[in-house]
Parts: C-alpha cells; structure tokens; sequence
C-alpha cells in the first residue's frame, strides 16, 4: 500500500506540479513574451477544430450558457441538447453516483456511458463503472462545450458509440483573475466557489473549488414514506489546479490537477454512497508549420455504497471499497498539408484496472441502518479486472471550393485480462460454487470509420451528410459485478456476464443548417443508428436478470434546434424524435420490437432571456421529456414531465452581482424511478439567492 502510495504522488508531481513551473521557467529565460493580444487569443486552448466537425451535427454550448442555468450544475446544461440524457431522470445531488451513464438518441439506458466525455482531451468516465462524475466539474472554470451526436473517430473514439461530449476549460480570455459566488437555497442548501487565476511570466494559473451541500428533499412521496425514508442530502466539493505557460513562439503546455469527493444519502436512512477521486494531465500543443498534440493522463478514483432493505431497513449489502484506476494518453501530428487541408495522424491508449470488495449482509443481525452495527456477513466478494485499449486514427478535411470533405479511420486493440471473482464467507473459506478465480484473458481489434461533407449550397444555407461506425467495450462493472435492487419488499438481482462483447454502431445522418436572417439559425438532423451487441438487462427469471449482449438497438429520428437573437431578446430550443426498439433472439426474444428502458421518445428544451441595462439578465427554461419505460419488459412506465426552471442576474458596482435562481418553478412531480407502485421523485421547486462576482 506505500509503494502504491508513492508510485500516486510521484504521478501527481509529474503531472500536476512539476511540468508547467518548468515551462514557466523555461519560457522567462529563453524567449520574449508574446504581445498581450496573441497571448489572450492562444493561451489555454486545443488546436484548432477542423473544418469538418460540422459535418456530424457538432453543437456548441458557450460559457454563459453553462453558468446560467437554476441548478448551477454543468449536466443541466449539456440537458438543453436534444437527445442528451442520463441514465435516470435525477441529477447528481439524489442519484446513485455509479449511474450516471449520458448517451444520446435514445439507444437504450445503460449506466455506463454511450457517449464519451472528454475534459481538454481527457476521457472522464469511471475506469470501473464507466459513469461521469459531474460533480467534479466546475462550470466557473469551463469556456465551453461542444456536443457532437453519432459515432466518433479520432482521437479516443473508442467508446463513443452515441456521441462525443467535450468540455474546455476557459482560456486566458476568459478568466478573470478573481471570481467567486455563494448560494443560499431551499432546505438548508449551500453553495460556494471561488478561484483565482493571476498571470505568472508569460502564462497562468488558475486555482479554484467549490462546495455544495444541501439537507435534500424525500424521494418517496408522502403516502409511501416509512419510518426509514430520509431526505435525500448531498455534499461534495471539487480543488483544481491549472497552469498554462507558452514555449516559443508556437508551442503550450498545459497541467491540470484535480481532487473531489462526493456522498449522498438515497431516499433511506444509511443508504448512502460516496465517491473520491484524484486526476492529473499534461498536455503539449505545439502551433507551428508541423501542429502537435501530446496528452499523458492519470486518473484515481474510489466508490462505497450501502445498500438497505426496502422491508426491514437494515444493510443487505456494503460495497466498502471500489479502488479504480486509469491511465492514458495520445500523440497527434498534423503535417503542413496546405490551406486547404487538415491532416491528423495519432494514436491513443487507455488502460483501466479496478478491484471492488463488497459484503453480503443478513440485515436481521444488524441493530440499525450502519454496516458495522452488523454482526452476520454471508459473503465477503473480490472482483476485478484490467482493460487496455490502444488505438491509431488518421483524419483527413478537404475544403474544395464550397464543399467540405472529411474521412477519418480508427484500428483499436483492445484486451481484457487479469479478471476474476472470489466468494468467500465471513471466516474467509472460498464458496467454490459462486468463485472464479480467473477469467480466461481475452482480446481483440476493432476498425471504425467515419466521413461526411458540408456543402454550403447559398450563403445561408448549409446541406450535410454523415456516415459513421464506432464500438464499445464492456466495462468491468458490466462484465463482473452483480447488483440488486429493493422495492415493495422484493428484491431483483442483475447478475454479471464475464462474456460479454463489445457493442458495435453503425449510423448514418443527413441535415441542413439555415441562417436566413442575421441572429436567426435553424438545424434539422435525420439519422438513422443501429447499436449491434447492445448491452441490456435481461429478465432471465422471477426477481432475476442478467447483462446480455442483445442482437441490436436500433434509433432512427429527426433532431432540431434553433436560435433567434432580436435585439435584447434571444431564444434557444431544441427537438429530438427517438424510434429506438430493440431486436432480440434467443433467450431474450421476449425484448423483440420493444422500446429499450429509459429511452424517451420526445425530448424538447427551449431558454428565452432578455438582456436590459447593465447587463441585467432574466432567463427561463422549459425542458420536456416523455414517457419512457423503466424496465425491459416495458412493464413500468414513467409518465412524461415538464419542467420550468428561471434564472435572474442583476449587475452590481465593481463586477459583483445578486443572483436569483429557481429549479422546477411549478413544482411539477417528475418520476425519476417506478416499480410497481414504488417510485422515486425527481427534484422539487428549489429557490436559490446568491452573490456573484469577476464575471
């Protein structure tokens, strides 16, 4: 344990602390500074996007939008996407931290993410549970977002089968040197963060965190409460350190280091679950005649759980330690290949270990709701696994004229290794009927391809055309861990399956982008995606289900957005329409032509603001998700819902504002969870006061 220790520290202070004061350092010895205006312009942003990013429907969400939303939390505002959902309706202060899987278009919901999120390149999904931990990032320190929807290429496209979410961190532009804000909410909720960003040589850092906590409201609702039912409280908090510091004319190197920590309390008293984690990256940019890209990543994370019986309100099941990690990183070239041309060569690697040990509990030895008032363990379990994923991608965009060609290609190998699972009792004796002390190691390569064109037919007018394919491994929470899940007294067990494949898209999509007048845009996306090998939970028995590789989830739909700027007005909105059904054989050809759980088929979002003097802001957002299915044999529904959340900002003397924000203004009852006549509630009206200031 102190050489893992050690080896954790060492990457840290590579990482994190070490690279950029030496290229501080180097950069104040050896070469002048840049103007201030190149400095603003370049410091703290990637290489530039492609021309052909357009191509596959890429939406843009700027800072303000990220920063302006009732919550104050960044999910809520990649929510304004059409398409764009979590696993469950709940955000991250009421949900179970290793379920906040995000996919796009309807292909099924799945606690592991479809879709992959990246922070300035970094993959930030779980290297256990393949989650997001949201509350980790810190919408003050972000610049912007940029949603693309289909399959992905380029780098790390392994495992964006639905989609690509990418997050940048604000540039030097962007930062104020101080900033800061504190909330005040409804039952007892707080929220604080603040961060410091000064000019060091010819670079910057930027130090800052935030906390947020809040006493939460009860899931159940009144008529189903019981004596153990709790308001759902929350409380986490986020550091990070980031330095940005020019080398030369042309290059950038940029460090992040960031630690968090986050528990919360579901629905029962003792139902709670925590999660930590430590990451650090290091990036170099270098803009000259040849462009580069080198990223080296580092990421620890850890997860408890305690699971309480729905009936008697005591443990069955102490998931104690979940230590994961994952280390990564890629290298891109883009050689001088003309004006006209943006040739990218690279290649990435990700590499996941994680190990989770977890107690089975008899809940009648326990004197209350904690596990160590329990005196019965029946079973003491040990999984784990390791991942390694290694890929090589060329992307190529051809600007011809008033057409835009864009081609990309991926050959991955992956592996699966080092796997098993142990059952041992509470004297420590091997069940040999439940263990598996190793799982065969397996392997493999995977190709993925994706191409589209942009033909800008009219000044105004915009057509494209996107082909695409991508895969998905399995995580190791999919592939070793079982679950159950309490309700009405009943328990239901998802077993793992060790054999599982990788799930494989194939999709298609077509659309235009109109601006007929100046401030007025509109976008129209049809598409067409097939999910092969799609992971599912299928009902195999009574009160028992286990992860399958289904023959395929298949979506097609129509996605629109729009945006109107009229004078101190402008309005934002979007639309998507998802078919999805899943086909089924075999064992699970009960699921064939059935809609897959939690897939939605209308999603709508619409934000109306006014600016007025001084930049004072009033804004409002309708957001609309339909009926869907929480079960795979569509025998719960959760009916639609419609919520309407407000944001107010009025500038005060010297850069401070007094800020007013409200969740759910109608108070209306959103179902984030139904089994039978067990269901969970989403958020109510919550009303927030605050100060704000260096924006």
């Amino acid at each position: 344990m102190h050489s893992a220790s050690n080896i954790r520290l060492l990457t840290f202070a590579l990482l994190a602390g070490a690279a950029p004061i030496t290229a501080l350092h180097a950069q104040n010895a050896a070469v002048p500074a840049a103007p201030e205006e190149e400095e603003i312009i370049v410091l703290g942003r990637g290489l530039s996007m492609p021309p052909g990013t357009p191509a596959y429907g890429a939406i843009t969400i700027d800072r303000d939008a990220l920063n302006e939303t009732s919550s104050g939390m960044v999910e809520n505002s990649l929510g304004n996407v059409a398409g764009l959902q979590q696993f469950r309706r709940s955000d991250s202060r009421s949900s179970n931290g290793s379920s906040q899987g995000v996919t796009l278009r309807a292909l099924g919901g799945n606690a592991s993410s479809r879709a992959l999120v990246l922070l300035d390149g970094v993959p930030q999904s779980d290297p256990f549970f393949g989650s997001i931990p949201f509350t980790a990032f810190d919408g003050s320190t972000l610049g912007a977002a940029r949603v693309t929807r289909g399959g992905g290429a380029g780098a790390f496209g392994a495992g964006a089968v639905s989609g690509t979410i990418e997050l940048f961190s604000a540039d030097r532009a962007q930062l104020p040197v101080y900033a800061g804000s504190a909330f005040y909410g409804s039952r007892n909720a707080q929220e604080v963060n603040a961060a410091v960003s000064p000019d060091i040589g010819g670079g910057f850092i930027s130090v800052a965190g935030q906390y947020s906590r809040g006493d939460g409201f009860y899931m159940a609702p009144a008529a189903q409460r019981g004596i153990a039912d709790v308001p759902a409280r929350y409380e986490n908090w986020t550091a990070s350190l980031r330095g940005v510091a020019p080398i030369g004319a042309d290059g950038e190197i940029q460090s992040r280091f960031t630690v968090f920590r986050d528990d919360r309390t579901i629905r029962l008293a003792g139902q709670d679950s925590g999660s930590e984690g430590q990451d650090a990256s290091l990036r170099f940019l270098w803009r000259g005649n040849w462009q580069v890209e080198a990223l080296a990543y580092a990421q620890f994370r850890n997860f408890n759980n305690v699971v309480i019986s729905s009936s008697l309100f005591k443990p069955t099941l102490n998931q104690r330690n979940t230590p994961a990690t994952g280390l990564g990183g890629k290298i891109e070239l883009r050689p001088p290949t003309g004006p006209d041309n943006v040739l990218r060569l690279g290649a990435d690697s990700r590499y996941a270990q994680a190990d989770m040990f977890e107690d089975a509990i008899a809940p009648a030895t326990c004197a209350n709701a904690s596990p160590d008032s329990c005196t019965g363990i029946t079973a003491r379990r040990d999984a784990a696994g390791q991942q390694v994923t290694t890929g090589f991608y060329a992307e190529d965009d051809w600007t011809l004229g008033s057409v835009v060609l864009t081609a990309g290609a991926r050959a991955d190998r992956w592996t699966i290794s080092k796997a098993h699972f142990i059952e041992r009792t509470a004297t420590g004796a091997i069940n040999q009927a439940n263990t598996v002390l190793a799982y065969p190691d397996r392997d493999g390569w995977e190709g993925s391809f994706r191409g589209g064109l942009i033909w800008h037919a009219a000044p105004g007018i915009d057509l494209r055309a996107a082909g695409y394919t991508s895969f998905r491994l399995p995580t190791l929470n999919e592939l070793y861990r079982s679950f159950a899940v309490s309700a009405n007294g009943v328990t239901t067990r998802t077993v793992a399956n060790p054999n599982l494949g990788p799930e494989r898209l194939r999709g298609a999509e077509v659309g235009f982008d109109l601006k007929p007048l100046p401030g007025v845009q509109f976008s129209a996306t049809a598409f067409y995606n097939r999910l092969g090998n799609a992971i599912g939970n299928v009902t195999i028995g009574t009160n028992l289900k286990q992860r399958q590789n289904l023959d395929a989830i298949v979506a097609k739909g129509i996605e629109l957005s729009g945006s109107i700027k009229a004078g101190d007005f402008d309005l934002d909105a979007s639309y998507a329409y998802n078919d999805s059904r899943v086909e089924a054989s075999g064992a699970a050809v009960q699921l064939n032509k059935l809609r897959p759980a939690q897939s939605p088929r209308h999603m709508a979002s619409a934000t109306l603001a006014w600016t007025g003097p001084n930049r004072i802001r009033i804004a409002t957002t309708v957001r609309y998700m339909g009926p869907q299915f929480e079960d795979d044999l569509q025998t719960d529904t959760l009916p639609g819902a419609t919520t309407v959340d407000g944001y107010v900002r009025v500038p005060l003397a010297r850069k401070f504002s007094i800020v007013g924000r409200v969740e759910n203004i109608t108070d209306e009852t959103v179902l984030t969870r139904k089994v039978g006549t067990s269901v969970d509630l989403g958020a109510p009206r919550t009303f927030w006061i605050g100060i704000a200031f260096g924006r």
